[in-house]
């Protein structure tokens, strides 16, 4: 029996992208000559085909390098001009003031927390990014009454490392076996805590025909369906 819930953040409760489509736009049309659609641009910089952020997540390297390796790749693909130090300081004050203004609460993330308040459930957030930027985004969303549990600066490192699941789970006082996690990532996810030992469910929001259903992993579209798929 699920005795507790753990949520990721970005793109789970939050729409992350679309926060990101509306920060990608607006520094495109000051620095970048050849953008392409918001959304091109916007798929461009989530795919990370260098696989930058989740260096960050193993502990590989800094917040501020990913985004500043991030940034300077999506420059050489659109036009842009390579930005030293200075040069990305006030690219990102731009970046991240308009990523902040972008900031909204997915429509069912709301309903579902208030749902398992009035079940009694416990619940909490792990999450890849930093433990108190998560909380200032929650609070912006409304969703300040979600407790942050875990974020990739708490053991220098995130998902999917077993570790900061069983850590996120202990911090609940519910073994894994009894907690739920759900997130948008079917691999760092879904997968990763289902191998940790808990219920991985992976949010597929937009119906992602292209990969397979992992044996163990539970598929909802949506938060509304998250009462029923753990019997709680």
């Amino acid at each position: 029996m699920i005795r507790a819930i753990l949520f990721d953040v970005d793109d789970t409760l939050v729409d992350t992208r679309g926060a990101f489509r509306h920060a990608l736009a607006t520094v495109a049309a000051h620095h970048l000559s050849n953008a392409p659609s918001p959304d091109e641009l916007n798929h461009t910089w989530r795919t990370d085909a260098g696989g930058y952020y989740r260096a960050h997540t193993r502990g590989e390297i800094s917040y501020r390098e990913q985004r500043m390796l991030r940034a300077n790749a999506l420059h050489a693909m659109y036009g842009g001009a390579e930005m030293d130090d200075d040069a990305y300081d006030a690219w990102n004050a731009e970046f991240e003031q308009a990523f902040r203004d972008g900031w909204r609460a997915h429509h069912d993330a709301a309903p579902c927390l208030d749902e398992l308040d009035a079940r009694g459930i416990a619940y909490g957030g792990l999450s890849n990014a930093a433990l108190a930027y998560q909380e200032q985004k929650l609070a912006a969303c409304g969703l300040e009454h979600m407790p942050m549990l875990v974020g990739v600066d708490t053991l220098g490192f995130g998902k999917p490392r077993p570790e900061v699941f069983q850590l996120a789970c202990e911090m609940l006082g519910v073994a894994p076996h009894q907690v739920a996690y759900v997130g948008d990532e079917l691999d760092i996810d879904a997968v990763a805590a289902t191998t940790a030992g808990l219920q991985g469910i992976w949010l597929d929001r937009f119906g992602d025909n292209s990969v397979g259903h992992p044996a163990g992993v539970v598929r909802i579209a949506s938060l509304r369906e998250l009462a029923e798929v753990t019997a709680v």
